[in-house]
């Protein structure tokens, strides 16, 4: 199950170094609820490899804005504490987000 990333906690997981891969989405967007289940089978996938998250911009906009999150579902990439140029926006098949945490983890 993915953890639930809010604007008190995101900057202190991705200082940690961890890889980090954040799911941007809201309740109102059909595309980010269908990928929700991608998003859960991803976390389990990369369990003690990789921290995966759901930020809820209905909730929190803070670290949104900062990152220039302009449309959802957007999913960014993180790791040694900093973004990396690995970027999905829209929908994503299940294959597509393991390729992408795969090339996240041999960064």
């Amino acid at each position: 199950m993915a953890q639930t990333f809010t604007d008190s906690n995101i900057d202190e997981i991705i200082a940690t170094g961890k890889p980090v891969i954040v799911d941007f989405w809201a309740t109102w967007c059909g595309p980010c609820k269908a990928m929700a289940p991608a998003i859960d089978k991803l976390a389990e996938k990369f369990e003690g490899q990789i921290e995966v998250g759901k930020y809820n911009c209905d909730e929190e906009n803070d670290f949104a804005s900062s990152n220039r999150i302009m449309s959802l579902p957007t999913i960014l990439f993180f790791k040694n504490g900093k973004k990396t140029d690995i970027r999905l926006a829209g929908s994503q098949s299940f294959d597509t987000l393991v390729e992408k945490a795969e090339e996240l983890l041999k960064l």
